[in-house]
């Protein structure tokens, strides 16, 4: 008989705070609790007080979510949004990530960027800044925009179609890695005092990329920063999205209606990371979790009560961007009757559904896919269950409260989960955020496409700059 199976340790949980720089995110009427700082997301010192909360607390990183224009869509205009401080206002969120850098040292930052509408050129630049200034603890969600307001503010009539903005954005970040990965060798800075050489030219070379969507010469201005490529997260539940994220993503930021749905899509997901040639460990899976926990389940659930006062359903109707208003009609009226026939929206509609059933999902906080209510060890049973049975890797904590959500989560599960062996007990002060991910150093593994311009192989020409040789006489 063979020596017994060593048993697997427990998958260590990757754990973000889902932040976005505006009032209302994505609990709609949640602001107004009391002691809510969610009015202060204009404050220097908003960002600073979290970043040091949640770096006292063992967070991996904090995840920065962003649009580029209003919810317009129901009832025909943005004023519902507006009214209910539906993502607007709504600042940039990557110009809060130095601030909080620099009261923090371990914090990762997940920051949201469209590939939709600014050059790859001028985003690969910020983003090695950005990686520069934080050692090496940078991640970009990747998205391609989806509100038609976005598409007008960006001198377009329309939205491109989504499964064009996806060829974009496999073109863009084509761009991108080379301009990261194949743009400047590991040794391209000298810093010769003696010499007055500070890089050697022979080692910075341009991309000369000419695409469908772009044309960029190049060289990358930045020299390469510690991770070289930020850490690849995308938000998708798409058929093309899968696509690109088995080929692209480290870290998918998805969802689904059911436990069961998002099961599925996980397995969809890692299935086209394998396709792709990659391992299906290359590629992680997060999504949101709601989690309302106290010491006890009666003073949780009384919480979660209080909560559920002030959650407001018109904010999720306005977010959820119905092209009907059920509002309108006749709480008894079935779905299947309207004009439109049957529509499916936050909930899964059947055909007998009421516009009242219907209605009911909206604003209901324990309606979330994936949510726990209880004490710290029946949140911590919930999350080991997201982890083990689902295959999940790691969730987006729902912010309630601003700061309450986070310490509540701090001070209560997160001994538990560490006496689980689900979270770390400390911060390695060496590792960048895709070394606390993957545990394998700072780049990205040689199976990603981007490795490909590493050393400027396959750029259209490998050499590095120079000036050019004088005509022969």
């Amino acid at each position: 008989m063979g020596a017994p199976e060593t048993p697997r340790p427990p998958k260590r949980l990757i754990l973000n705070l889902f932040e976005m720089n505006c009032v209302s995110h994505i609990t709609h009427g949640l602001w107004r609790l009391p002691g809510n700082r969610r009015e202060n997301v204009n404050d220097i010192e908003y960002w600073t007080g979290l970043a040091r909360l949640l770096e006292d607390g063992g967070f991996d990183a904090v995840f920065l979510a962003d649009v580029l224009g209003t919810y317009d869509v129901f009832r025909g205009s943005a004023e519902t949004a507006i009214v209910r401080g539906l993502q607007i206002p709504n600042n940039d969120p990557a110009s809060v990530v130095p601030a909080m850098a620099a009261v923090t040292r371990h914090l990762g930052f997940g920051i949201t960027f469209s590939t939709t509408y600014e050059p790859p050129f001028s985003w690969a630049r910020r983003a090695s800044t950005l990686d520069h200034l934080t050692k090496g603890r940078v991640g970009w969600n990747i998205v391609t925009s989806y509100l038609p307001n976005a598409a007008r503010n960006h001198g377009r009539d329309d939205e491109i179609d989504h499964d064009t903005r996806f060829e974009i954005a496999d073109e863009y970040l084509d761009v991108l890695y080379k301009l990261w990965e194949g743009s400047w060798d590991d040794d391209a800075i000298v810093a010769d005092r003696e010499n007055n050489v500070f890089a050697d030219p022979a080692k910075i070379r341009p991309i000369d990329h000419v695409g469908r969507y772009f044309r960029v010469e190049g060289p990358q201005l930045p020299s390469p920063s510690r991770q070289r490529t930020p850490v690849l997260f995308t938000a998708t539940a798409s058929p093309a999205g899968t696509g690109f994220a088995g080929k692209h993503a480290e870290v998918v930021f998805t969802g689904g209606s059911s436990p069961a749905q998002l099961k599925a899509l996980i397995a969809a997901l890692k299935d086209a990371a394998e396709a792709a040639g990659r391992d299906r460990d290359d590629l992680k899976v997060i999504t949101t979790a709601g989690i309302v926990v106290a010491p006890t389940q009666a003073r949780a659930r009384a919480k979660l009560a209080e909560y559920q006062r002030w959650s407001d359903p018109e904010g999720y109707l306005a977010h959820a961007g119905l092209t009907w208003d059920p509002t309108a009609l006749p709480p008894e009226q079935r779905l299947d009757t309207l004009p439109l026939g049957r529509h499916r929206g936050r909930t899964e509609a059947g055909p007998d559904t009421t516009v009242g059933e219907f209605l009911a999902g909206f604003g209901d906080l324990a309606r979330h896919p994936l949510f726990a209510v209880g004490d710290p060890e029946q949140v911590a049973d919930a999350i080991e269950g997201w982890l083990d049975d689902l295959d999940l890797d790691g969730i987006n904590l729902l912010q309630y409260h601003s700061y309450d959500t986070a310490r509540d989560f701090i001070e209560l599960v997160v001994p538990v989960l560490r006496r689980r062996g689900r979270l770390r007990e400390s911060y390695d002060p060496s590792e960048t955020l895709r070394d606390r991910i993957f545990g394998r150093g700072p780049r990205l593994p040689d199976d990603h496409p981007a490795a490909r311009y590493r050393g400027g192989k396959h750029l259209p020409r490998r050499a590095g700059i120079a000036d050019p040789q004088p005509a022969a006489s």
